[in-house]
This record gives C-alpha cells, structure tokens and sequence, in this order.
C-alpha cells in the first residue's frame, strides 16, 4: 500500500510539473483586412459631445501592423481637443464643411475635398470653424516602426 502511495505522489507531482513547463495558448492571429466595400448608409453613427463618430474597419493588413478608419462629425465652433500627438501617421479627407487645422501652431482653414496629412507625433488638432457640421475622414496607419502605446 505505501508503494502504490508513493507512486501515486509520483505522478501527481509529474503532472503538475509537466503543466508547469506547458505554454500558455497562443492567441490566434487576428484576421487581415481584405477588399471590402463599405456603405456609408450602413455605418453606425455614435453621437460624441462634440458631434459624431462612424467607425469603418480597424485591424492588420499584409503590409500594415494595424489600418484604422473613422469618420468624425464635427459640430460648429468644436475641436478636437488642445493639442495633442499621436504615435501613428494620420490621414484626415474632408467631406463637407470648414476646418482650421492647427500643426504646431500652425493654423490653416480649409474646405470639402482637401487633405490634411499629420506626421507621427505632430503636435496638432483642428476646430469646425464653419456654420454647419464638418466630416472628415480619419485614415491612421501603425507599422512596426510605430510605439507601441
């Protein structure tokens, strides 16, 4: 009887060490982007205190760490907040009203169409200074070289 007990803590003590020595599993890869088509009419609009936000697609691509879409709506007389930076590149395309964009003092106003490119970590932010909502969209790209926040 003490031999089938010895043996018993035996494999009960192998089998706590082998659990030991296991590997946490792994967390499965996100899914890539792929082409997708996506319908404005059928993305969600989430009011915010300063106007509204529609987000498109976030996730890895098989170049990008992550690529990320969001459209803001910004009502009159609001901004994005006091300067700030961001990690990642940032590629903002007006789609209707009037924004000033400020990049590190900088300011400039602009319409429907234009583009504004923020470089990683430029101090910036932008104010709908027009009388009706402003949307833009927001394209950020994260790639290897981007810190890891």
């Amino acid at each position: 009887m003490k031999t089938l007990a010895c043996l018993a803590l035996f494999v009960g003590i192998l089998a706590m060490l082998s659990a030991q020595n296991t590997p946490a599993p792994a967390t499965p890869p996100t899914a890539k982007l792929g082409s997708m088509v996506i319908d404005w009419e059928k993305l969600k609009s989430s009011p915010t205190k300063t106007g509204s936000r529609r987000d498109a697609f976030d996730g890895p691509t098989p170049t990008l760490d992550k690529f990320h879409c969001h459209i803001t709506t910004l009502n009159p007389g609001e901004n994005t907040g006091a300067l700030h930076r961001h990690p990642q590149e940032e590629l903002l395309v007006i789609k209707e009203g009037t924004v000033e964009i400020n990049i590190d003092g900088k300011k400039q106003t602009i319409g429907a169409g234009s583009m504004v490119f923020f470089a990683a970590n430029e101090n910036e932010n932008l104010t709908n200074v027009g009388k009706t909502p402003a949307t833009y969209y927001v394209l950020q790209f994260f790639t290897a070289l981007t810190p890891k926040a």
